[in-house]
């Protein structure tokens, strides 16, 4: 029997209760398996970026590295980037772009990456 991954929930940013989705949802594939979801919420004045590292990824591998960012448009910037290992889930900072046409940003460093659809 196939196991079914598990889905990213998401609940809010660190700081802010009131975060709401923004944008499609992206996947980071590594080596033939979906490592993780990328997203993109707005809440609290910010624009956030949220990666979660699939639970199959995470049991079938010791380690990762992951990073997230929002990814500002208007001048090709990364804002908020937070990296971390063997973590679940990681919130970039909260980015003041909530003007500008942003999209979330996930990689793994010097591997693949995916960004959320472009929101303005």
């Amino acid at each position: 029997m196939a196991a079914v991954p598990t889905v990213a929930y998401a609940e809010s940013a660190p700081g802010c209760s009131s975060t709401v989705q923004i944008g499609s949802t992206a996947h980071i594939n590594s080596g033939g398996q979906t490592f993780a979801s990328v997203k993109q919420f707005k809440g609290c004045g910010k624009n956030w970026a949220y990666l979660y590292v699939w639970a199959g990824y995470r049991n079938s591998h010791r380690t990762w590295d992951a990073c997230v960012a929002v990814g500002d448009n208007s001048d090709r910037s990364l804002e908020g980037t937070q990296c971390r290992t063997k973590k679940a889930e990681i919130w970039s900072l909260g980015s003041n772009t909530l003007a500008h046409c942003t999209q979330a940003i996930g990689w793994i460093p010097d591997g693949p990456s995916a960004k959320t659809s472009e929101r303005c």
